[in-house]
């Protein structure tokens, strides 16, 4: 199958998108959850000449859909946002919560790359869900390989696992999570359908570099303890380095997952960061117990002020000192 013309990359996550002045003409943005408020989280200060903005999402979402303007062809995410209403007569937002599509490749289908039609900047998250999605857009909504939606929900979600073609992908891009040279090698080798054979190599060899940080989630995951709460009981770990306990680079996501074959949910404070993660389809959703407008129910992140309502919403009665 033959790639379309030449289509510019471009990645980014919530928190942190490229200015719309650097992206070329007709933008679509995939897997990119609009940015959300967290309480406790000092606001950014504007600079010389601008205005204040009230919410992350106008600091950060709101000023690339408005700085791209009529050159945002379209917006497609997956995740959960109290403002998704707001887009809801635009034909330009293609915005679903996590139930409803666990992964974004899926929702990028033949019919919707047609409507939408050329562009010519692709924006994605830079998690292997994100980077299937743009190879699959420049596919013409084609599947990189039989099974890579599969994948997607099974990597994204965490339920159940991902063929060994997912999983490759998966443990390089862990492997090497901030680099970009990486990231537009992985959609090159998606979009063109696994043809050259020659691009595992430099993959493989990133996923040799995740077992590093395999270990040290492992080695950190002794440090758990089981918290009593309400109703779900809780496994704490805090991993905060320290002169006298210095760690390696580590991978959270698979620590979060230790943490939850111990109790239903997991706990782990880095520094000045808590993060929480549920199974799933657990049916707990941190964004309603925490009072969050946006992002994964049952994944989330918030800062360490906040300690006192984590354990108020778990129902942790007796907390770690």
């Amino acid at each position: 199958m033959s790639t379309p013309r030449n289509v510019a990359l471009a990645f980014g996550t919530p928190r942190k998108l490229p200015r719309a002045r650097d992206l070329f003409g007709r933008v679509v943005v995939l897997d990119i959850a609009f940015a959300y408020d967290v309480e406790g989280e000092a606001p950014k200060a504007p600079k010389a000449g601008q205005k204040a903005s009230s919410s992350k999402f106008e600091q950060i979402t709101g000023k690339l859909i408005d700085g791209l303007g009529p050159r945002l062809a379209a917006w497609v995410d997956h995740h959960d946002h109290a403002r998704h209403a707001e887009y809801d007569a635009d034909p330009r937002f293609v915005l679903s919560t996590k139930a409803e599509h666990p992964a974004c490749p899926e929702m990028v289908t033949p019919e919707l790359v047609a409507r939408i039609g050329e562009v010519d900047t692709i924006v994605c998250h830079t998690d292997f869900d994100g980077l299937c999605a743009a190879a699959k857009w420049l596919r013409g909504g084609v599947e990189p390989y039989a099974g890579a939606d599969a994948d997607a929900r099974a990597i994204d979600t965490r339920i159940g696992k991902p063929g060994p073609i997912g999983e490759r992908f998966d443990r390089a891009l862990r492997g090497r999570p901030q680099d970009e040279g990486l990231f537009g090698l992985v959609v090159r080798h998606l979009s063109t359908g696994l043809a050259d054979a020659g691009l595992w190599a430099p993959i493989d060899q990133a996923a040799s570099e995740y077992a590093a940080q395999e270990e040290e989630a492992r080695r950190l995951a002794k440090g758990f303890v089981r918290l009593r709460g309400r109703p779900h009981g809780v496994a704490y770990v805090d991993v905060t380095p320290s002169a006298a306990s210095p760690r390696r680079s580590y991978d959270k996501t698979l620590l979060l997952l230790i943490g939850q074959e111990r109790e239903p949910i997991a706990v782990v404070v880095d520094r000045d960061t808590i993060s929480l993660a549920a199974a799933f389809d657990s049916g707990i959703d941190f964004l309603a117990l925490l009072g969050l407008s946006g992002g994964m129910p049952t994944r989330v992140s918030v800062p360490l002020q906040r300690i006192g309502d984590v354990w108020k919403a778990l129902g942790v009665a007796e907390p770690p000192r």
